[in-house]
């Protein structure tokens, strides 16, 4: 899976993670298209949760723009925390 690639905003990504399948292109893209909040992420994590997809950016932990919450490391701390137990994951890796 770590070799598919998607396009969103115009940026390459590397699926590297995707639970049961779940990433949907059309979702996503719907979500982020108006905004490039997401772009200046070098990881977009997401989690289904009441059937809608919820996304959050995180910076690789050599970025000058980590912070606790959004280093990649603390991930799995977030996962653990803040998503409903069980829930699909997907996360997608910028491609440098």
């Amino acid at each position: 899976m770590k070799d598919k690639k998607v396009i969103l905003n115009n940026i390459e990504y590397n699926i590297i993670r995707n639970d049961n399948n779940c990433y949907d292109q059309e979702v996503v893209q719907e979500r982020i298209k108006e905004t490039d909040y997401f772009d200046k992420y070098d990881y977009i994590m997401g989690d289904y949760s009441y059937d809608k997809v919820r996304l959050k950016g995180y910076y690789n932990s050599k970025n000058k723009n980590a912070t606790k919450i959004n280093d990649y490391k603390t991930m799995d701390d977030y996962i653990e925390n803040y998503c409903q137990p069980g829930s699909n994951i997907f996360v997608l890796e910028k491609n440098k």
